[in-house]
């Protein structure tokens, strides 16, 4: 069991343990003990996001890994993926990225990824945080560099990708994120006309009321200006979901639907928290669809499982295998555009192509994930709700792998769904506060 590392690596409030400066600290010391066990001169590429706390971050974990000897490459801001990216093509012993993807300014994170570009697996995690519990006395002075080409590099590598874009009007939310220059760089040198919003950031305005997991302004943006259709992204650049010229929110279900036929893809990777309707649509059409564990490393894991290489989740985290190591909301954003040049019509025609299954989803918080997840009512709760959808739909509860939340979500016919899911939500909040107060 990982006491630190959740689905997306480190993560919490900064200031508050386990993300604290001193903390941090030991991480680095500990993770640079870690890839120097593996390579006697460790090289880490480190990027972050635009969050007020990321300098102070970096300067933590930076000096962690330079009292084990590791020569840290400082990439200055940008998206998650493209750490992922250059950490692979450049042949470092590890990447590292300060970021919180889509959690508020006040909170922040810590995730790495191997020389394979992938995030570490969950025993590197493990062992890493064994190290956490050694004491870690200098072992060599490692040394700073300023990697300045690492933006013109991963530019270049989604460039490579990147359809014809002449004549198209689109609306980007960038969430005052990681992807605040580059979204604008790409699509205008790919031939777009560009209208980018939230692309100012200030430290404190990541992710807040923009951005992938608030999609309203931004298709009120696209209806009035009669834009094409808009694109927003996370805090790190891992995600991305859509709307049409209608202002209809195209999520990651959408989007593996669409490339699943575009790229003819024989089989598909979702997450339990896939809509139904995805599952069905593909099977009628022939293709497999295989559920994983919510999170894009289980997503990925499940891809090599099944030697399939499109996978994904709703939040809009896409995994195209062929040529990329990790979910890249830019990089999805030029796929999804290719596959409309190539299969004709629009957002708007494939949207209607998939209708989804109402879906109602709910976060409870909690002060003990682990505690409200296996009290023994909770499963009396979900029994309930499964009988009250009498084989029509389903039910999933799962603990946040990033925040003190339960979430729970309910699939089914349109005005039971509601029902349904209110009453799940309420039990599992009582069960929350039963917890809490040691009952």
């Amino acid at each position: 069991m990982r006491r630190y590392f959740g689905t997306d690596g480190v993560r919490g409030e900064v200031g508050k343990p386990p993300l604290t400066p001193e903390f941090v600290l030991k991480l680095g010391q500990a993770a640079g003990a870690y890839f120097r066990e593996r390579e006697g001169r460790p090289v880490v590429l480190l990027g972050k996001d635009t969050r007020e706390s990321s300098d102070l971050l970096e300067a933590a974990l930076a000096a962690g890994l330079l009292s084990q000897g590791v020569r840290v490459e400082h990439l200055g801001v940008l998206p998650t993926p493209g750490v992922a990216h250059l950490t692979r093509t450049l042949s470092a012993t590890a990447g590292a990225v300060i970021s919180a993807s889509h959690n508020p300014y006040t909170d922040n994170g810590i995730k790495f990824f191997g020389p394979d570009g992938e995030k570490l697996s969950d025993e590197a995690e493990e062992a890493i945080e064994a190290f956490l519990d050694e004491a870690h006395p200098l072992r060599g002075v490692g040394t700073v560099g300023d990697f300045r080409e690492a933006e013109r590099l991963y530019l270049e590598f989604l460039l490579a990708h990147a359809p014809d874009l002449s004549g198209l009007k689109v609306g980007l939310d960038l969430a005052h994120g990681a992807t605040y220059r580059l979204g604008p760089k790409l699509f205008q040198k790919a031939g777009a006309e560009v209208l980018a919003l939230f692309n100012t950031p200030d430290g404190r305005n990541i992710n807040r009321a923009c951005g992938s997991t608030h999609p309203e302004a931004l298709a009120r943006f696209v209806t009035e200006l009669g834009l094409d259709l808009g694109v927003a992204f996370d805090g790190d650049g891992d995600r991305a979901l859509f709307v049409d010229r209608r202002g209809r929110l195209f999520h990651g279900d959408h989007v593996l639907y669409l490339l699943a036929k575009a790229l003819g893809e024989k089989g598909v990777v979702g997450t339990v928290m896939s809509n139904m309707a995805l599952e069905v649509r593909l099977r009628e059409e022939g293709i497999a669809f295989h559920r994983a564990a919510v999170g894009d490393r289980y997503v990925l894991e499940m891809l090599k499982e099944k030697g399939l290489h499109l996978g994904g989740e709703p939040s809009g985290h896409v995994i195209l295998r062929r040529h990329h190591t990790t979910g890249d909301g830019l990089f999805t954003a030029l796929f999804v555009l290719k596959a409309l040049k190539e299969m004709g019509g629009d957002l708007s025609d494939w949207y209607e192509a998939l209708p989804l299954y109402p879906q109602v989803l709910s976060n409870v918080r909690v002060v003990d994930k682990a505690q409200v997840m296996a009290h023994p009512a909770l499963r009396e709760a979900l029994e309930e709700a499964e009988r009250a959808l009498q084989g029509r739909g389903r039910v999933n509860v799962r603990p946040s792998g990033t925040e003190p939340l339960v979430r729970v979500m309910v699939e089914g016919p349109e005005g039971l769904v509601e029902e349904v899911a209110e009453r799940l939500a309420e039990r599992v909040a009582e069960l929350a506060k039963m917890v809490a107060d040691g009952a």
